[in-house]
């Protein structure tokens, strides 16, 4: 029976903790969700007005890579020089190469 008293406290803390970071998730999942809604509306009035979003700087280097036909280097690069996530550095250098015919 020792053993009850501090097993019942670790499982109350535990819960507690579990309690707590389950309402941050949630806070974050709807701030993604809100995010998600004001971009959506955003996209829809820019082409509304005709605006369009301007074209992805192009490190030389990332041109490099795509000239050489290395495009998943070119990715790696423009990851490192610009510091984006996986997917927007794989649509920016996917752009570039279309707009430079690259494939």
């Amino acid at each position: 029976m020792e053993w009850t008293a501090p097993f019942a406290v670790v499982l109350s803390l535990v819960l507690v903790y579990l309690v707590v970071t389950s309402g941050r998730r949630s806070q974050a999942d709807q701030q993604a969700r809100r995010l998600a809604v004001v971009e959506r509306k955003l996209d829809l009035i820019m082409a509304h007005l005709g605006i369009r979003e301007p074209e992805p700087e192009a490190p030389a280097e990332v041109l490099q890579e795509l000239l050489a036909g290395r495009k998943i280097q070119a990715i790696k690069v423009y990851r490192e020089v610009t510091g984006a996530g996986l997917r927007e550095a794989k649509d920016a250098v996917e752009l570039l190469a279309r707009q430079r015919g690259l494939g």
